[in-house]
């Protein structure tokens, strides 16, 4: 790559749920955009991470039937998704979901992408370091080398709160006990569909296995989702992390990470082939990009949501989303620990959660907008981050 020294209105770092949103909502508001992704496909844990359910598009409700929360892009994002596999809102206890197709995903989202003359993506991008005059320099390296890109206006929706990293500045990070743990998910093919029965069963097999040695603890965890196509379901673990030594930031630790996941699930996998029939002729067909990270650096913003915000459904003067997923805690691989609002009521997300302190020109969005660990326990489902993804790209360009 040479330097080019290119200007755009707006750029874009991370395209995820969040990312996706702000960089098309920019352009569709006339600003020339930058979309910067390190992967080659855009979606983030919905792609990546093969996250395979839409959290928070829909309000918490005792009656059935799902009504969305918030109109705009994540309303587009759920009428698109609907069309592609067929398949609606699914009730899950006490919350509703819509189910999605990582493959999917990453199809729509080119799709968006492509349909917006103003909007530039480049995929297999890094950002480097970033400084600011006039107008933001961001440093961007590749395989063929680095170049600078200039932009008048900034979003950070890298999922780590990145751009306050390269700036030098103090982010918000919960301490490693308290940390969100990973997910690892990962397609499987199997001849017949799980019903009930063959869940419990695979259940009773898992635990047995444990207890007698054959598999790791780390199998504890992991249940099977139907993906929606034939003869495919995922598999979900969620992995302690290395306990004290978790750093969803080291690359050390998420080469653990990465490597624990393969092999618990390949294990897993193997030793329930031998022991069910359901399991006999089932294989992995595909494994994540990367694993699923829930949480890791937070911008300080004007705003700090709190989780005492959520619990009492707090509303704002100057908010730009509902936050409607109850706080969903795994601060341990022994599964979820949800904690509801009162009366279902939902939450504002204000403005200043996606104005950093001291800044201007940036705007945050998804999971590392300015929170508390609690409420951020809530806020960094996809369904959300569609929400705050929108907000910001129609802030960077202009209101």
């Amino acid at each position: 790559m040479k330097p080019r020294g290119e200007f755009f209105d707006v750029a874009v770092i991370g395209g995820g749920s969040a990312g996706l949103a702000a960089a098309v909502t920019a352009a569709r508001r006339g600003a020339r955009t930058l979309l910067l992704e390190r992967h080659g496909y855009l979606g983030g844990m919905g792609t990546a991470s093969l996250v395979h359910t839409f959290c928070g598009l829909y309000l918490l409700r005792e009656e059935p039937g799902a009504v969305l929360a918030n109109p705009g892009f994540p309303a587009e994002m759920a009428g698109l998704m609907i069309a592609a596999t067929g398949l609606g809102p699914v009730r899950m206890g006490r919350v509703d979901v819509l189910p999605q197709h990582p493959v999917e995903f990453a199809r729509i989202a080119d799709v968006l992408v492509a349909a917006e003359p103003q909007l530039e993506l480049r995929l297999h991008t890094e950002v480097t370091a970033i400084s600011r005059e006039e107008n933001w320099a961001i440093r961007l390296a590749g395989r063929a080398g680095s170049l600078t890109v200039t932009a008048g206006m900034l979003v950070d929706a890298s999922g780590d709160a990145l751009v306050a990293t390269l700036l030098g500045l103090d982010a918000a990070m919960a301490a490693v006990p308290r940390l969100q743990r990973p997910a690892y998910v990962f397609g499987v093919q199997i001849p017949r569909p799980l019903d009930e029965s063959a869940r419990l069963e695979t259940a009773g097999l898992i635990v047995e296995g444990i207890r007698a040695g054959d598999l790791p603890d780390a199998a504890m965890g992991l249940t099977f989702r139907a993906s929606g196509r034939l003869g495919e379901i995922f598999g979900t673990l969620d992995l302690a992390g290395g306990e004290l030594g978790y750093d969803p930031l080291d690359t050390a630790c998420l080469t653990n990470l990465e490597v624990e996941g393969r092999a618990t699930a390949s294990t897993t996998l193997a030793w329930l082939a031998g022991k069910s029939a359901c399991w006999k002729s089932g294989y992995i067909s595909h494994w994540p990009a990367r694993v699923g990270i829930r949480e890791s650096r937070r911008w300080l913003g004007e705003t700090v949501l709190t989780g005492a915000d959520l619990i009492v459904g707090r509303r704002f003067e100057e908010e730009i989303a509902l936050a409607t997923w109850p706080m969903e805690f795994r601060e341990s691989p022994r599964g979820p620990k949800l904690r509801f609002p009162e009366d279902n009521r939902p939450a504002g997300i204000p403005l200043g959660c996606l104005k950093p302190v001291g800044l201007d020109r940036i705007f945050v969005a998804g999971r590392c907008i300015s929170t508390d660990h609690d409420a951020q326990a809530s806020i960094r489902v996809m369904g959300t981050c569609f929400a705050t993804g929108e907000a910001a790209g129609r802030a960077a360009a202009g209101g």
